[in-house]
């Protein structure tokens, strides 16, 4: 059976909220998925997942360190994610703070890796973006987010 991952950094605590309503509206849509903190995972570990989600603050129109981290940790492992669903979520302080380039660094890695990441006609088009703490229009993001890609997953492993 299909399985799922939705990891994270977060010090405020926006990014980790935004990554529980993904998870949530994930295992609701029938995919079994975990939700974890990027300092509770190995590299070796995702590649257990059928679909990975990655999230993180915007540090300088960047990915947090921590989460970098892990995608370079993926290097010795090159193409062994190819083929699996991969998305990617943000937030950040302000408005223009670099949310679409940290967003895009993100899926440019999972792309790198052969991942299958799938863009949305409405909403946010790349990825949820929270611009402090997530409001109800960034719930709602996560949750489409959530479904579309436990749809995703398990219509391609089936």
């Amino acid at each position: 059976m299909a399985k799922a991952i939705v990891i994270y950094f977060s010090k405020s605590g926006n990014t980790k909220a935004m990554a529980q309503m993904i998870a949530k509206a994930m295992n609701e849509a029938g995919l079994p998925t975990e939700c974890k903190a990027v300092s509770d995972v190995s590299a070796d570990e995702i590649f257990g997942y059928d679909a990975i989600v990655l999230g993180s603050p915007t540090y300088y129109g960047q990915m947090a360190a921590q989460l970098k981290q892990l995608i370079d940790d993926l290097v010795s492992r090159h193409g062994q994610l190819d083929g699996k669903v991969g998305a990617a979520f943000t937030s950040s302080g302000n408005v223009a703070g670099g949310n679409e380039t940290t967003i895009m660094g993100i899926i440019e890695a999972l792309l790198i890796s052969g991942m299958i990441v799938q863009g949305d006609p409405k909403g946010d088009h790349y990825g949820p973006v929270s611009i402090g703490k997530p409001d109800k229009k960034v719930e709602t993001q996560c949750i489409r987010m959530g479904k579309r890609i436990a749809e995703l997953t398990k219509t391609i492993t089936a």
